[in-house]
Protein backbone atom coordinates (compact mmCIF):
# COMPACT_ATOMS: atom_id res chain seq x y z
CA UNK A 1 0.00 0.00 0.00
CA UNK A 2 3.00 2.27 0.28
CA UNK A 3 2.78 3.94 -3.09
CA UNK A 4 -0.78 5.08 -3.63
CA UNK A 5 0.33 8.61 -4.33
CA UNK A 6 1.82 7.48 -7.59
CA UNK A 7 -0.34 8.65 -10.44
CA UNK A 8 0.90 11.43 -12.68
CA UNK A 9 -1.97 13.74 -11.80
CA UNK A 10 -1.16 14.03 -8.13
CA UNK A 11 2.58 14.05 -8.69
CA UNK A 12 2.13 17.19 -10.76
CA UNK A 13 0.06 18.78 -8.00
CA UNK A 14 2.59 17.65 -5.40
CA UNK A 15 5.49 19.22 -7.28
CA UNK A 16 3.73 22.54 -7.75
CA UNK A 17 2.49 22.83 -4.17
CA UNK A 18 5.77 21.67 -2.67
CA UNK A 19 7.65 24.26 -4.76
CA UNK A 20 5.24 26.98 -3.67
CA UNK A 21 5.46 25.99 -0.02
CA UNK A 22 9.26 26.23 -0.15
CA UNK A 23 8.98 29.70 -1.65
CA UNK A 24 6.66 30.77 1.16
CA UNK A 25 9.08 29.70 3.88
CA UNK A 26 8.16 26.07 4.47
CA UNK A 27 10.77 24.45 6.72
CA UNK A 28 9.71 20.96 7.70
CA UNK A 29 7.14 18.40 8.80
CA UNK A 30 5.56 17.92 12.17
CA UNK A 31 6.71 17.99 15.76
CA UNK A 32 8.87 15.02 16.62
CA UNK A 33 6.68 13.58 19.34
CA UNK A 34 2.92 13.28 19.77
CA UNK A 35 1.33 14.87 22.80
CA UNK A 36 0.95 12.03 25.27
CA UNK A 37 -0.10 14.13 28.26
CA UNK A 38 -3.76 13.22 27.80
CA UNK A 39 -3.09 9.50 28.17
CA UNK A 40 -0.09 7.88 29.84
CA UNK A 41 -0.64 4.52 28.26
CA UNK A 42 1.82 3.05 25.83
CA UNK A 43 4.93 1.55 27.40
CA UNK A 44 7.41 1.79 24.57
CA UNK A 45 5.63 4.62 22.75
CA UNK A 46 8.48 6.51 21.12
CA UNK A 47 10.66 4.29 23.25
CA UNK A 48 13.75 4.99 21.19
CA UNK A 49 13.59 8.35 22.94
CA UNK A 50 15.15 7.86 26.42
CA UNK A 51 12.93 8.31 29.43
CA UNK A 52 9.52 7.87 27.81
CA UNK A 53 8.04 4.77 29.42
CA UNK A 54 4.42 4.52 30.57
CA UNK A 55 2.46 1.69 32.13
CA UNK A 56 -1.33 1.96 31.86
CA UNK A 57 -3.60 1.05 28.97
CA UNK A 58 -6.07 3.44 27.37
CA UNK A 59 -8.66 3.77 24.65
CA UNK A 60 -7.26 4.58 21.22
CA UNK A 61 -9.64 7.52 20.95
CA UNK A 62 -6.98 9.38 22.92
CA UNK A 63 -4.78 9.21 19.83
CA UNK A 64 -7.16 10.86 17.39
CA UNK A 65 -5.10 14.04 17.70
CA UNK A 66 -2.38 12.27 15.74
CA UNK A 67 -4.58 12.77 12.65
CA UNK A 68 -4.25 16.55 12.85
CA UNK A 69 -2.15 17.60 9.90
CA UNK A 70 0.38 20.33 10.57
CA UNK A 71 -0.58 23.64 8.91
CA UNK A 72 2.85 23.84 7.28
CA UNK A 73 2.28 20.68 5.30
CA UNK A 74 -1.41 21.08 4.51
CA UNK A 75 -0.81 23.08 1.30
CA UNK A 76 1.45 20.33 -0.01
CA UNK A 77 -1.03 17.48 0.31
CA UNK A 78 -4.40 19.19 0.32
CA UNK A 79 -4.90 19.13 -3.44
CA UNK A 80 -3.89 15.50 -3.99
CA UNK A 81 -6.82 13.71 -5.66
CA UNK A 82 -7.77 10.23 -4.46
CA UNK A 83 -6.52 7.21 -6.35
CA UNK A 84 -9.29 5.18 -7.96
CA UNK A 85 -8.19 1.58 -7.87
CA UNK A 86 -9.94 -1.28 -9.63
CA UNK A 87 -9.10 -4.36 -11.69
CA UNK A 88 -9.18 -2.30 -14.89
CA UNK A 89 -6.61 0.21 -13.63
CA UNK A 90 -4.22 -1.98 -11.65
CA UNK A 91 -1.87 -2.73 -14.56
CA UNK A 92 -1.61 0.95 -15.46
CA UNK A 93 -0.85 1.80 -11.83
CA UNK A 94 1.86 -0.88 -11.71
CA UNK A 95 3.45 0.37 -14.92
CA UNK A 96 3.51 3.94 -13.67
CA UNK A 97 4.90 2.90 -10.30
CA UNK A 98 7.66 0.78 -11.82
CA UNK A 99 8.49 3.08 -14.73
CA UNK A 100 8.20 6.53 -13.17
CA UNK A 101 7.88 6.55 -9.39
CA UNK A 102 10.55 3.99 -8.50
CA UNK A 103 13.23 5.71 -10.61
CA UNK A 104 12.32 9.02 -8.93
CA UNK A 105 12.69 7.39 -5.52
CA UNK A 106 16.02 5.87 -6.46
CA UNK A 107 17.28 9.26 -7.56
CA UNK A 108 16.53 10.55 -4.05
CA UNK A 109 18.51 7.76 -2.37
CA UNK A 110 21.31 7.68 -4.95
CA UNK A 111 23.51 10.38 -3.33
CA UNK A 112 23.59 8.28 -0.14
CA UNK A 113 24.51 4.97 -1.79
CA UNK A 114 27.77 3.34 -0.68
CA UNK A 115 30.50 2.74 -3.22
CA UNK A 116 29.77 -0.28 -5.41
CA UNK A 117 32.90 -1.97 -4.04
CA UNK A 118 31.34 -1.99 -0.56
CA UNK A 119 28.59 -4.50 -1.34
CA UNK A 120 27.32 -7.03 -3.86
CA UNK A 121 23.84 -7.48 -5.32
CA UNK A 122 22.57 -10.79 -6.71
CA UNK A 123 19.15 -11.73 -8.06
CA UNK A 124 17.93 -15.21 -7.14
CA UNK A 125 14.85 -16.99 -8.47
CA UNK A 126 13.44 -19.18 -5.72
CA UNK A 127 11.17 -22.12 -6.45
CA UNK A 128 7.98 -21.74 -4.41
CA UNK A 129 6.17 -24.81 -5.74
CA UNK A 130 3.75 -25.67 -8.54
CA UNK A 131 6.30 -24.53 -11.10
CA UNK A 132 6.36 -20.94 -9.83
CA UNK A 133 9.41 -18.91 -8.88
CA UNK A 134 9.76 -15.56 -7.13
CA UNK A 135 12.54 -13.02 -7.39
CA UNK A 136 14.66 -12.47 -4.29
CA UNK A 137 17.44 -9.86 -4.42
CA UNK A 138 20.30 -10.30 -1.98
CA UNK A 139 22.43 -7.41 -0.78
CA UNK A 140 25.61 -8.43 1.04
CA UNK A 141 28.28 -6.10 2.44
CA UNK A 142 31.85 -6.69 1.34
CA UNK A 143 33.65 -8.43 4.18
CA UNK A 144 36.07 -6.57 6.40
CA UNK A 145 38.76 -7.98 8.69
CA UNK A 146 37.19 -10.39 11.15
CA UNK A 147 33.92 -10.73 9.23
CA UNK A 148 32.82 -13.95 7.57
CA UNK A 149 29.02 -13.71 7.80
CA UNK A 150 26.27 -11.28 8.75
CA UNK A 151 22.88 -11.15 10.45
CA UNK A 152 20.01 -11.65 7.99
CA UNK A 153 17.02 -9.44 7.17
CA UNK A 154 14.28 -11.01 5.04
CA UNK A 155 12.44 -8.00 3.60
CA UNK A 156 9.00 -7.83 1.92
CA UNK A 157 7.90 -4.88 -0.21
CA UNK A 158 4.55 -3.16 0.25
CA UNK A 159 1.75 -2.56 -2.21
CA UNK A 160 -0.29 -5.76 -1.78
CA UNK A 161 -1.24 -5.72 -5.48
CA UNK A 162 1.72 -3.75 -6.85
CA UNK A 163 5.41 -3.21 -6.28
CA UNK A 164 8.65 -5.16 -6.62
CA UNK A 165 12.15 -5.43 -5.20
CA UNK A 166 13.19 -2.14 -6.82
CA UNK A 167 10.91 -0.11 -4.54
CA UNK A 168 13.15 -0.42 -1.46
CA UNK A 169 16.34 -1.48 -3.22
CA UNK A 170 18.52 1.59 -2.69
CA UNK A 171 17.28 2.13 0.85
CA UNK A 172 18.22 -1.45 1.70
CA UNK A 173 21.65 -1.16 0.07
CA UNK A 174 22.42 1.75 2.36
CA UNK A 175 21.20 -0.14 5.44
CA UNK A 176 23.11 -3.28 4.48
CA UNK A 177 26.49 -1.56 4.39
CA UNK A 178 25.87 0.78 7.31
CA UNK A 179 24.54 -1.92 9.64
CA UNK A 180 26.66 -4.85 8.36
CA UNK A 181 23.58 -6.83 7.44
CA UNK A 182 22.80 -9.40 4.74
CA UNK A 183 19.42 -8.55 3.21
CA UNK A 184 17.13 -10.71 1.07
CA UNK A 185 14.49 -8.51 -0.57
CA UNK A 186 11.73 -10.86 -1.75
CA UNK A 187 8.84 -10.56 -4.19
CA UNK A 188 5.60 -12.56 -4.18
CA UNK A 189 2.82 -13.23 -6.65
CA UNK A 190 0.18 -10.55 -6.22
CA UNK A 191 -3.59 -10.18 -6.43
CA UNK A 192 -5.95 -9.86 -8.15
CA UNK A 193 -4.31 -12.41 -10.47
CA UNK A 194 -3.11 -14.49 -7.52
CA UNK A 195 -5.46 -14.40 -4.56
CA UNK A 196 -5.09 -15.54 -0.95
CA UNK A 197 -3.12 -17.44 0.24
CA UNK A 198 -0.68 -17.29 -2.69
CA UNK A 199 1.42 -14.42 -1.33
CA UNK A 200 1.75 -16.02 2.12
CA UNK A 201 2.60 -19.40 0.62
CA UNK A 202 5.18 -17.87 -1.74
CA UNK A 203 6.88 -15.96 1.06
CA UNK A 204 6.83 -18.92 3.43
CA UNK A 205 8.49 -21.11 0.81
CA UNK A 206 11.07 -18.42 0.02
CA UNK A 207 11.79 -17.85 3.71
CA UNK A 208 12.37 -21.57 4.24
CA UNK A 209 14.77 -21.67 1.30
CA UNK A 210 16.73 -18.71 2.62
CA UNK A 211 16.82 -20.12 6.16
CA UNK A 212 18.07 -23.45 4.80
CA UNK A 213 20.80 -21.87 2.67
CA UNK A 214 22.27 -19.01 4.74
CA UNK A 215 25.71 -19.54 3.21
CA UNK A 216 24.32 -18.52 -0.18
CA UNK A 217 23.63 -15.10 1.34
CA UNK A 218 26.78 -14.85 3.52
CA UNK A 219 24.47 -14.93 6.52
CA UNK A 220 24.59 -16.49 9.96
CA UNK A 221 21.15 -16.87 11.52
CA UNK A 222 22.86 -17.19 14.91
CA UNK A 223 23.87 -13.54 14.55
CA UNK A 224 20.26 -12.49 13.93
CA UNK A 225 17.30 -13.50 11.78
CA UNK A 226 14.93 -10.57 11.20
CA UNK A 227 11.71 -10.35 9.19
CA UNK A 228 10.56 -6.98 7.91
CA UNK A 229 8.25 -5.18 5.55
CA UNK A 230 6.37 -1.99 4.81
CA UNK A 231 2.57 -1.68 4.77
CA UNK A 232 1.31 -4.82 3.02
CA UNK A 233 4.83 -6.17 3.45
CA UNK A 234 4.54 -5.38 7.15
CA UNK A 235 1.41 -7.50 7.22
CA UNK A 236 3.31 -10.35 5.60
CA UNK A 237 6.24 -9.98 8.00
CA UNK A 238 3.89 -10.14 10.99
CA UNK A 239 2.24 -13.23 9.52
CA UNK A 240 5.55 -14.96 8.78
CA UNK A 241 6.68 -14.22 12.34
CA UNK A 242 3.91 -16.34 13.83
CA UNK A 243 4.24 -19.00 11.13
CA UNK A 244 7.94 -19.31 11.98
CA UNK A 245 7.12 -19.46 15.69
CA UNK A 246 4.69 -22.35 15.19
CA UNK A 247 6.38 -24.32 12.40
CA UNK A 248 8.83 -27.00 13.63
CA UNK A 249 10.93 -26.27 10.55
CA UNK A 250 12.21 -23.13 12.30
CA UNK A 251 12.79 -24.71 15.72
CA UNK A 252 16.57 -24.68 15.24
CA UNK A 253 16.62 -21.38 13.35
CA UNK A 254 14.21 -19.07 15.20
CA UNK A 255 13.33 -15.61 13.98
CA UNK A 256 14.90 -13.09 16.37
CA UNK A 257 13.12 -9.88 15.37
CA UNK A 258 10.48 -8.22 13.21
CA UNK A 259 10.39 -4.70 11.81
CA UNK A 260 6.90 -3.57 10.83
CA UNK A 261 6.63 -0.24 9.00
CA UNK A 262 3.04 1.13 8.88
CA UNK A 263 1.65 -2.42 9.00
CA UNK A 264 -1.86 -3.73 8.43
CA UNK A 265 -2.55 -6.40 11.06
CA UNK A 266 -6.32 -6.93 10.88
CA UNK A 267 -8.81 -7.16 8.02
CA UNK A 268 -11.24 -4.27 8.39
CA UNK A 269 -14.19 -6.70 8.34
CA UNK A 270 -12.80 -8.70 11.26
CA UNK A 271 -12.28 -6.07 13.96
CA UNK A 272 -13.07 -7.94 17.21
CA UNK A 273 -15.60 -6.33 19.52
CA UNK A 274 -13.08 -5.91 22.34
CA UNK A 275 -10.84 -3.83 20.07
CA UNK A 276 -13.42 -1.81 18.14
CA UNK A 277 -12.90 1.27 20.30
CA UNK A 278 -9.17 0.94 19.64
CA UNK A 279 -9.43 0.79 15.85
CA UNK A 280 -10.78 4.20 14.89
CA UNK A 281 -8.25 5.46 12.37
CA UNK A 282 -9.81 3.69 9.38
CA UNK A 283 -12.74 6.09 9.68
CA UNK A 284 -10.87 9.06 11.13
CA UNK A 285 -8.37 8.99 8.27
CA UNK A 286 -10.58 7.49 5.58
CA UNK A 287 -9.83 10.31 3.12
CA UNK A 288 -6.18 10.78 4.05
CA UNK A 289 -3.61 11.62 1.38
CA UNK A 290 -1.65 8.77 -0.23
CA UNK A 291 -3.82 5.96 1.19
CA UNK A 292 -7.60 5.98 1.75
CA UNK A 293 -10.12 3.61 3.25
CA UNK A 294 -11.48 2.95 -0.24
CA UNK A 295 -8.00 1.85 -1.37
CA UNK A 296 -7.80 -0.60 1.53
CA UNK A 297 -11.27 -1.98 0.84
CA UNK A 298 -10.40 -2.53 -2.81
CA UNK A 299 -7.08 -4.22 -2.02
CA UNK A 300 -8.73 -6.58 0.43
CA UNK A 301 -11.30 -7.35 -2.25
CA UNK A 302 -8.45 -8.16 -4.65
CA UNK A 303 -6.77 -10.45 -2.13
CA UNK A 304 -10.02 -12.21 -1.16
CA UNK A 305 -8.77 -13.56 2.16
CA UNK A 306 -11.17 -14.81 4.85
CA UNK A 307 -11.17 -11.76 7.16
CA UNK A 308 -10.64 -13.72 10.39
CA UNK A 309 -7.80 -15.88 9.06
CA UNK A 310 -4.62 -15.00 11.00
CA UNK A 311 -2.71 -15.21 7.70
CA UNK A 312 -4.26 -11.81 6.92
CA UNK A 313 -5.21 -10.74 10.47
CA UNK A 314 -2.32 -11.61 12.81
CA UNK A 315 -3.96 -9.44 15.46
CA UNK A 316 -6.50 -12.27 15.85
CA UNK A 317 -4.00 -14.96 16.83
CA UNK A 318 -5.11 -16.93 19.86
CA UNK A 319 -1.76 -16.12 21.47
CA UNK A 320 1.01 -13.66 20.71
CA UNK A 321 3.38 -15.10 23.30
CA UNK A 322 6.74 -16.16 21.99
CA UNK A 323 6.69 -13.88 18.95
CA UNK A 324 10.00 -12.16 18.18
CA UNK A 325 10.82 -8.63 19.40
CA UNK A 326 9.16 -5.99 17.24
CA UNK A 327 10.04 -2.50 16.07
CA UNK A 328 6.94 -0.75 14.72
CA UNK A 329 6.58 2.57 12.89
CA UNK A 330 3.20 4.31 12.73
CA UNK A 331 1.98 7.40 10.84
CA UNK A 332 -0.63 9.54 12.56
CA UNK A 333 -2.59 10.55 9.44
CA UNK A 334 -2.94 6.98 8.19
CA UNK A 335 -6.03 4.76 7.97
CA UNK A 336 -3.96 1.89 9.41
CA UNK A 337 -2.48 3.96 12.25
CA UNK A 338 -4.37 2.10 14.95
CA UNK A 339 -3.35 -1.29 13.54
CA UNK A 340 0.24 -0.49 14.47
CA UNK A 341 -0.56 1.15 17.80
CA UNK A 342 -2.79 -1.69 18.93
CA UNK A 343 -0.47 -4.44 17.70
CA UNK A 344 2.42 -2.98 19.69
CA UNK A 345 0.22 -2.98 22.79
CA UNK A 346 -0.99 -6.55 22.24
CA UNK A 347 2.55 -7.81 21.66
CA UNK A 348 3.88 -6.01 24.71
CA UNK A 349 1.13 -7.36 26.94
CA UNK A 350 2.04 -10.86 25.68
CA UNK A 351 5.59 -10.36 26.92
CA UNK A 352 7.15 -9.44 23.58
CA UNK A 353 9.85 -6.76 23.60
CA UNK A 354 8.69 -3.80 21.50
CA UNK A 355 9.79 -0.38 20.35
CA UNK A 356 7.42 2.07 18.71
CA UNK A 357 7.89 5.28 16.75
CA UNK A 358 4.94 7.55 15.87
CA UNK A 359 4.93 10.38 13.30
CA UNK A 360 2.08 12.79 14.14
CA UNK A 361 0.05 14.13 11.25
CA UNK A 362 2.07 12.18 8.68
CA UNK A 363 0.30 10.16 5.96
CA UNK A 364 1.07 6.60 4.94
CA UNK A 365 4.45 6.36 3.20
CA UNK A 366 5.20 10.05 3.68
CA UNK A 367 8.93 9.49 4.23
CA UNK A 368 9.26 8.58 0.56
CA UNK A 369 6.71 10.95 -0.98
CA UNK A 370 8.04 13.98 0.92
CA UNK A 371 11.65 12.93 1.10
CA UNK A 372 13.38 16.02 2.48
CA UNK A 373 11.06 17.17 5.25
CA UNK A 374 12.29 16.82 8.82
CA UNK A 375 9.87 14.11 9.89
CA UNK A 376 10.70 12.07 6.80
CA UNK A 377 14.41 12.23 7.55
CA UNK A 378 13.69 11.20 11.13
CA UNK A 379 11.50 8.32 9.98
CA UNK A 380 14.25 6.93 7.76
CA UNK A 381 16.82 7.36 10.54
CA UNK A 382 14.50 5.60 12.98
CA UNK A 383 14.21 2.70 10.55
CA UNK A 384 17.96 2.12 10.76
CA UNK A 385 17.98 2.59 14.55
CA UNK A 386 15.17 0.08 14.89
CA UNK A 387 17.03 -2.41 12.74
CA UNK A 388 20.16 -1.93 14.85
CA UNK A 389 18.13 -2.59 18.01
CA UNK A 390 16.89 -5.86 16.53
CA UNK A 391 20.39 -6.81 15.34
CA UNK A 392 21.72 -6.29 18.86
CA UNK A 393 18.94 -8.49 20.26
CA UNK A 394 19.69 -11.19 17.69
CA UNK A 395 23.34 -11.27 18.64
CA UNK A 396 22.41 -11.82 22.28
CA UNK A 397 19.87 -14.57 21.52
Amino acid sequence: MMFFGTLRSWLTVQHINYRNSIRSGYTGWFVSQPNLDSCQSFPGLLSLTPGRQNSESCNMVEYSHLSEIDPEIAPVVGAIPPLVLDKNSINAVRQYLNGVIVPKLQSKFEPFLPQSSEYSVTDHHIDVGEGAKVLARSIVPSTRDGEDSFPLLFWIHGGFAMGNVDMDDYRLRIASVKLRLSIVNCEYRMPPEHQFPTAVDDLTAALKYVASHPDVFSASLKKGFILGGASGGGNAAAVLSWIARDDPFFSDKPVTGQILHVPVVCHYQAYPEKYRSSLLSLEQNKDAPLLTKDNIVKLMEFYNAPPEDPRISPLLLSSHKGLPPAFIQVCGLDPVRDDGLLYEKVLREAGVSTKLEVYPGAPHGFELSFFDVKQAVKCRDDFEKGLQWLIDIGRRS
